[in-house]
């Protein structure tokens, strides 16, 4: 399963970007730019969680922004803004970013701050 959406504008969520979106299962492509293009990946299993958020006025038109908080360099957060099918494309993130974990067999870690060896006594 693919989704490809296009960035668009909250007034009447017109398609007026030349921002493009593609969500595979192993991988999601942020295409932006007119004159100078860039492409930016993250693969689906750097993809450690998963925000939607819809404003009023997206709620109005039909859209939403989901943000991806993933283990990737380049973009900690990956920001698909003002998107159709929002609700939609963030579950099957969420479904493919955990089976791309599964496959590649990788655990997200969690520090918290557990690593000093502190006595009891406080010594």
């Amino acid at each position: 399963m693919e989704f490809q959406e296009r960035k668009r504008w909250v007034f009447f969520g017109l398609p007026f970007t030349f921002t493009v979106y593609t969500v595979k299962e192993d991988v999601i492509t942020v295409n932006t730019g007119f004159l100078n293009k860039e492409e930016n990946d993250c693969y689906m299993y750097k993809v450690q969680d998963v925000t939607l958020k819809t404003s009023l006025f997206e709620r109005i038109f039909g859209l939403g922004t989901i943000v991806c908080y993933t283990g990737d360099t380049t973009s900690p957060q990956l920001v698909l803004e003002h998107i159709k099918n929002a609700k939609s494309i963030k579950e099957f993130i969420l479904e493919q970013s955990e089976i791309a974990r599964r496959k590649r067999r990788t655990m997200n870690t969690l520090d918290i701050g557990a690593g000093e060896y502190d006595d009891i006594d406080g010594e």
